[in-house]
């Protein structure tokens, strides 16, 4: 399934903009084959916006995301994108997946929440585990830190997701999780892994780039720079098939000696 990553933060504080932003996107992934374009953490409102995150926050199914599922339908592809989801009084940072015919497959809720500045304006969710099918594949969604918890990737591997869609919002100094530790994660737990990064300074942060499509074989198949980027990478379920069979971690994994672990 070609997948298109979407490296970009938009203009922060406005979702009209974004939506253009993701429109035009959708269009250019379109043209090159994608079935799917992923966008970053946050990318409907911006990320570093304060106090606004609670004002733009919107509920899954609302007039964004029937905005968004307009675009997918249009252009002809699925897209998943980061916003401030509101459910009721409270606000999580989520993730949803939205198909090719407008459908909402997915809906996560970042369940490790980073530093004081996510604490300040987010719940935790409670689901590690949220998967849609998706052209052939098991596709999951994660949210920027909770990539780094091995033991998050792991319960999705378990689960059998084969592309783990990854919006994130990752700033210096912290480039070495986009350039090391995405394809290690892709190969120890066999699966494909999408990681797409806002880019620039916004607020405080400055964020780095390096968006990626690594494969279960630990190569990324490939990676954007520091700007503003929009790549494309193929997720193939027979080489996932046959690297799966050479590489035979989940099956070679010995559980009752994990206990302790948690």
């Amino acid at each position: 399934m070609r997948t298109a990553l979407l490296q970009s933060s938009g203009r922060p504080g406005s979702v009209a903009e974004n939506l253009k932003v993701l429109d035009a996107a959708a269009g250019r992934a379109a043209a090159a084959g994608a079935a799917l374009l992923a966008a970053p953490e946050m990318f409907l409102t911006g990320y570093a916006i304060g106090d606004d995150i609670a004002r733009l926050a919107e509920p899954a199914g609302g007039a964004s995301a029937e905005a968004i599922a307009d675009i997918a339908s249009r252009h002809g592809l699925a897209i998943a994108y980061g916003y401030p989801e509101r459910d009721g009084g409270t606000v999580f940072n989520s993730a949803q997946l939205i198909s090719a015919d407008g459908d909402r497959l997915a809906n996560y809720r970042k369940t490790h929440l980073f530093g004081c500045f996510e604490r300040d304006h987010f719940t935790p969710g409670g689901q590690p585990v949220v998967q849609a099918e998706l052209g052939g594949l098991t596709v999951g969604l994660m949210i920027c830190y909770d990539v780094e918890f091995p033991e998050n990737v792991r319960a999705h591997a378990l689960a059998g997701t084969d592309l783990l869609l990854v919006p994130t919002a990752q700033m210096h100094p912290f480039q070495f999780v986009a350039e090391s530790m995405i394809p290690v994660r892709a190969f120890e737990n066999q699966m494909y892994v999408a990681y797409v990064n806002r880019v620039g300074r916004e607020g405080e942060f400055d964020f780095v780039g390096l968006s990626t499509l690594a494969g279960p074989d630990g190569i990324a198949r490939t990676r954007a720079g520091r700007g503003e980027d929009l790549v494309v990478a193929d997720a193939d379920p027979a080489f996932l098939a046959a690297s799966r069979e050479a590489n035979p971690y989940l099956k070679d994994r010995r559980p009752a000696l994990y206990g302790s672990l948690a």
